[in-house]
């Protein structure tokens, strides 16, 4: 889930604390409003991510695939969030929710009751960055509409992740030849268990 949200609101993702460095472009937060989470609905494709968060980052590391989808909720103030991912060895699908604060533009990932707010970071509109704060724990996540990014788009949000302080170790990718089968696929003989949560 958190590979999705802060993968995804990417999945999780933490604020920094002070300004960027020198000479980076800074990360800007989306107002949020009924058009921008209008623009979230849909399938997305984690491709990236990186997180100083210790929970956020053995998500990370364990999750080789995911992707998800945003729904609206049964009110204004809630989307539902299905997410398809390969952890480890295994596709599991799961479904959350996400609350909208609008009086802050915070979108909060709630999974298991565990909660993962989140700010959406202002890019093209095809492309899903999410900075998840955990007090002072730094987490980003690049999510597309499609598996795969330009190398353009790659090395910018790379470039953003340097600037954050993290290095090439430190980044987690996803791979599309680790992709889950559709829940709706029958899984041959020898696939990864398909779970249900």
């Amino acid at each position: 889930m958190l590979a999705s949200l802060t993968l995804l609101l990417g999945l999780p993702l933490a604020l920094a604390t002070g300004d960027e460095p020198h000479g980076c472009t800074p990360l800007l937060p989306v107002t949020l409003d009924k058009a921008t989470i209008h623009g979230l609905l849909g399938q997305w494709f984690y491709i990236t991510g990186a997180s100083t968060y210790e929970p956020h980052l053995e998500e990370f590391k364990a999750v080789k695939y995911s992707t998800f989808s945003f729904s609206p909720g049964s009110h204004e103030d809630e989307l539902r969030i299905t997410e398809s991912m390969r952890v480890n060895e295994t596709c599991v699908v799961k479904n959350a929710k996400i609350q909208i604060f609008w009086h802050n533009s915070t979108l909060v990932h709630v999974d298991d009751q565990v909660a993962s707010p989140a700010k959406l970071i202002q890019s093209d509109k095809d492309l899903l960055i999410l900075k998840n704060f955990n007090d002072n724990f730094l987490s980003l996540s690049l999510s597309a509409r499609t598996p795969n990014v330009s190398k353009e788009q790659l090395e910018e949000f790379k470039a953003h992740l340097y600037c954050l302080g993290f290095t090439e170790e430190d980044i987690f990718y996803a791979s599309e030849k680790d992709a889950c089968p559709l829940p709706e696929e029958k899984m041959d003989e020898g696939d990864a268990e398909l779970k249900l949560g």
